[in-house]
């Protein structure tokens, strides 16, 4: 593989991380908002397995929750900066249309067709655009 097409590899790998990031920030919302209800209903968690009801084991517990909160906060804030940081690389480049099939491919996921569709070119056209956006997009 040629300089230039692997450089575009890792520039494509690069902005796919949007995705991954979008991703993983949903399943650990989804894991916040169940510590939340198991911190607002402690008594009411179905697991089978025995839980005390002593105020020590809940305060306990509720601390423990707390600890796991903020761990994931801080890997959903991980997430954003990614998002964050690929998404000002986009925005500081100087092409509109370039800008505009990249952020549609690698933001919204789009599909090869339905972007030519939206944008008005050919699929062949928007291949095209794409691969100058690569060599024009900076990681750094």
């Amino acid at each position: 593989m040629d300089q230039h097409k692997e450089e575009n590899e890792k520039k494509k790998e690069y902005l796919r991380r949007y995705h991954a990031a979008e991703l993983a920030e949903r399943e650990i919302r989804e894991e916040i908002d169940d510590l939340r209800m198991n911190k607002m209903f402690p008594a009411l968690i179905q697991d089978g397995m025995p839980h005390g009801s002593s105020c020590m084991d809940l305060s306990e517990y509720a601390a423990q929750l707390d600890e796991l909160l903020t761990e994931l906060k801080d890997q959903m804030e991980q997430r954003i900066r990614i998002r964050r940081e690929i998404t000002q690389r986009i925005e500081a480049m100087r092409d509109e249309t370039e800008k505009t099939v990249l952020r549609l491919r690698y933001i919204h996921w789009m599909k090869w067709e339905r972007i030519a569709e939206r944008m008005g070119y050919s699929w062949k056209q928007i291949h095209r655009i794409h691969g100058m956006a690569l060599t024009n997009f900076k990681m750094t």
